[in-house]
């Protein structure tokens, strides 16, 4: 089988976007965080990292992400 989606970059990215629509049980962080802890600023990072998770629901489902993507962008603006 051969994943089109594969990804080769940073940890955060990753993280951040399974804590964009709900997220995980504490325990899975907890157990990912004994393997790599996050960088110190991750918290500042994170919307960063979900815009691009954001845009792509924008372009395949519509307008109704936009306001999330306006959220984001301010904290940055």
């Amino acid at each position: 089988m051969i994943d089109p989606a594969v990804f080769y970059g940073h940890s955060e990215f990753e993280i951040a976007f399974t804590e964009l629509f709900g997220g995980f049980p504490p325990s899975f962080y907890s157990a990912y965080q004994e393997i790599l802890p996050l960088s110190d600023g991750y918290q500042d990072r994170k919307g960063l990292y979900q815009l691009f998770y954001l845009l792509v629901h924008v372009n395949l489902f519509g307008s109704s992400y936009v306001p999330s993507v306006k959220r984001v962008l301010e904290k940055y603006v």
